[in-house]
């Protein structure tokens, strides 16, 4: 069986092959695909985009196709940025910017809880698609610390844990973060579709 990862982000990519098995199956990822243009996430939730995404990916490939769509909820910015995450401080921000402007609308205050949420999507090649989801509640700290991971890695750290994403060991990130839950739960859910293809 084929499965197409619906993404072009190299650092998803490689925390995804690490956490999930994907034992008989033959993975492949958007950057197999160079004629399959970009899909655009215009939906206005994580749900949304990731149904989109795998949806998309399925039909134009012919192939069974994987999409998550993730984003950070800060509960003192309402559940921002949410589905603005990757470019909460502009189309083609850097990741610094995101955590520079994330920083600048927390100034001052005292609630600094948030979660990282992961909605993954399922897709067969017909366009008949399935979602499931993973979270890992944690804080934004006051300035990044830390050099692994990516995106607002160096700001969160995990419930039960003095260090960002970004100070731990990949290993460990990748059993506790909101992609390893929902990974888990699709490995557990989706253990007879993707293996039936």
């Amino acid at each position: 069986m084929k499965l197409v990862l619906a993404t072009r982000n190299a650092h998803k990519l490689e925390e995804i092959r690490a956490i999930f098995d994907f034992k008989g199956m033959e993975v492949l990822s958007a950057f197999d695909f160079p004629d399959v243009p970009d899909v655009v996430e215009d939906r206005d939730t994580l749900e949304g985009n990731a149904e989109k995404k795998a949806v998309e990916i399925a039909l134009a490939t012919g192939c069974w196709s994987m999409a998550d769509d993730s984003g950070l909820e800060v509960a003192a910015l309402g559940g921002a940025p949410g589905v603005y995450s990757a470019r909460y401080a502009g189309e083609a921000c850097s990741y610094a910017a995101n955590n520079e402007k994330l920083l600048k609308e927390l100034a001052g205050e005292t609630d600094r809880s948030a979660r990282f949420r992961t909605v993954l999507a399922l897709s067969n090649p017909a366009g008949d698609v399935r979602t499931l989801e993973g979270a890992c509640q944690g804080r934004i700290i006051e300035s990044p610390r830390g050099g692994n991971g990516f995106g607002y890695d160096p700001l969160f750290v995990p419930k039960g844990y003095s260090e960002t994403f970004a100070e731990l060991d990949a290993s460990v990130k990748n059993v506790i973060s909101h992609r390893a839950v929902a990974l888990e739960a699709a490995r557990l859910e989706w253990a007879e579709l993707l293996s039936a293809g």
